[in-house]
């Protein structure tokens, strides 16, 4: 692993509308800020970026809510419409309090209001609109480093990130909701500490660690900030994705 990580934010990055081609504007933004793709290097992308690419905006005025949404919106106090999507959007309702429903997203990961948003999106109050969450971002990673490989002739290591809350900490970090080129968990099980100790259950959330500190950078508000390039991480390369990050229900001690 890295003795020394750069977080490079691609400054500048223009605002992404439906049909945009993502690769496109990561080489231009590349370009525009120097910067060139080394092997090794990584991209770690806002979810938000490819949800709006991938035109993933739903109209509340065209979500007819049933009976089950209808009953979940009264104990959260939220539209009904928007429970309604996140009822469309979920395996499994965990837990449900006063403004946030946790689910079991229908791609495996625990999240609350199965991850639609209203901030950083372009908005009517009179016909308001939510984004989802891509539709599936271990495939959209797959498809953005095989473009990237194509434009630039290095295939960067890809991350979409998200913010999430933790079920025994305050605040959101952000995490791998998916992944392309590199192996999302470090497993040195059956390695050696600096003392000799065999190592038993050590395998660190790589992609969920690189995702948090490209977090840091991009932030959360109007930095407008999505991409970031990540220089030095040495991610093992790997064909997998983050699905291996997702717990087995028969290990979740926790529902």
């Amino acid at each position: 692993m890295s003795a020394r990580l750069e977080l490079i934010p691609l400054e500048g990055f223009p605002e992404v509308a439906p049909g945009d081609d993502l690769a496109t504007l990561i080489h231009a933004s590349l370009e525009h800020n120097g910067l060139q793709l080394q092997a090794g290097d990584v991209l770690v992308l806002a979810q938000k970026i490819v949800s709006k690419a991938e035109n993933r905006y739903r109209r509340l005025a065209e979500v007819e809510p049933g009976e089950r949404a209808c009953e979940l919106a009264r104990q959260a106090d939220k539209d009904p419409r928007l429970v309604e999507l996140i009822l469309r959007e979920s395996r499994e309702v965990l837990r449900v309090r006063k403004g946030v429903i946790i689910v079991e997203h229908r791609e495996g990961y625990v999240h609350a209001n199965a991850g639609i948003d209203r901030s950083n999106i372009q908005n009517d109050s009179a016909d308001p609109r939510v984004l989802l969450l891509p539709q599936d971002c271990n495939a959209s990673a797959a498809r953005l480093r095989e473009a990237l490989g194509a434009r630039c002739g290095i295939a960067p290591q890809i991350i979409i990130n998200d913010s999430s809350g933790r079920a025994w900490r305050v605040g959101t970090v952000g995490l791998a909701l998916g992944c392309a080129g590199l192996d999302p968990l470090f497993n040195q099980i059956g390695d050696c500490d600096r003392f000799g100790n065999r190592l038993e259950v050590t395998e660190p959330a790589v992609a969920d660690e690189l995702a948090a500190a490209a977090s840091l950078v991009q932030g959360q508000a109007a930095e407008g900030l999505p991409v970031v390039l990540a220089r030095g991480a040495r991610l093992r390369p790997a064909t997998g994705d983050a699905r291996a990050l997702l717990r087995p229900r028969e290990q979740d001690m926790f529902r």
